[in-house]
């Protein structure tokens, strides 16, 4: 309990010093945050799902394929990860080498098909974010993708990709696709589109026709059950 004690002060103290020297929307962030951290929610929400071995599970954003390495051991389902940024695409392909049941794919899934640069900021590098180090990436419609591979049903899909979000969940949207997944687990961003929030909004006011929310920490995680 004292070593508990001790870890919280000292997370405290060093979350005040960062607090001087953030940006309006980080400082923003990091209050967003602390109800999620406070609930573990990495550890329990984000992970604790209906699923076994025959699930098949989306990763849209797959990074260094932590999400997908804590599915695949809990679970033993099969994954689709989508990783467009080669080097992640890399690490992920190094970290389940001849796993069958996870296929790794090296392009992102989108509103439609098309190449654009990528600023390159670790786990948060965005297309909506402009650095000076980018890279070209391709994206491919999640629409095409679904019926091309005759995809039928997904228990759960992950979708945190930096503003890319909302093209793809509007596209599942209008094409009536959105109750192919039974679990939506997304992160919105609104810092980076000006209008970030009223298309969240829209889009939780259609997903709420098909799906009901399970947990909703706002510009953090939410996940939608379907009906």
């Amino acid at each position: 309990m004292i070593k508990r004690i001790k870890k919280a002060i000292k997370i405290l103290i060093n979350y005040e010093e960062k607090k001087s020297v953030m940006s309006p929307n980080d400082l923003i962030q990091s209050e967003r945050v602390l109800p999620w951290f406070a609930a573990k929610g990495d550890e329990t929400l984000r992970l604790n799902y209906d699923l076994n071995e025959k699930s098949v599970v989306f990763d849209v954003g797959g990074y260094k394929g932590e999400f997908a390495g804590d599915i695949f051991c809990k679970y033993n389902a099969t994954i689709y990860v989508f990783e467009p940024i080669k080097s992640f695409f890399q690490i992920i392909q190094s970290k389940f080498v001849n796993n069958q049941k996870v296929k790794i794919y090296n392009f992102g899934l989108a509103g439609k098909d098309e190449q654009m640069q990528i600023s390159m900021s670790d786990n948060s590098s965005s297309v909506f974010l402009k650095t000076e180090d980018s890279e070209t990436i391709q994206l491919k419609s999640i629409v095409n993708f679904i019926q091309e591979n005759n995809i039928q049903s997904v228990d759960l899909i992950k979708i945190n990709i930096e503003g890319g979000e909302y093209d793809l969940l509007e596209s599942l949207i209008e094409n009536n696709l959105i109750s192919v997944f039974k679990n939506i687990q997304v992160q919105f961003h609104d810092f980076l589109l000006d209008n970030g929030k009223e298309r969240m909004n829209k889009i939780q006011e259609n997903l709420s026709k098909t799906h009901q929310i399970t947990y909703q920490y706002e510009f953090v995680w939410e996940n939608w059950q379907l009906k």
